[in-house]
């Protein structure tokens, strides 16, 4: 991961979940689920979470299914 967390895009839950395909409700869903799930996120304030580009990135990548390596 970059160490340099400030440069990069960061993105509202509304915004991530509008990447990732999904409703609002769902990203905090996963951040409360027990073990939390979705992309990692930084709690800004107890009403404000931001993502990364880059950790939602992460997470896609993470969770991705190559159909010809599955089939080897």
């Amino acid at each position: 991961m970059d160490t340099n967390l400030v440069h990069g895009e960061w993105f509202t839950t509304r915004q991530a979940a509008k990447v990732l395909g999904v409703d609002p409700s769902s990203m905090r869903r996963w951040r409360t689920a027990d073990p939390p799930y979705g992309p990692a996120y930084v709690r800004v304030s107890p009403r404000v979470v931001m993502y990364s580009g880059e950790d939602i990135e992460a997470f896609l990548r993470a969770h991705r299914t190559d159909p010809a390596a599955a089939a080897a």
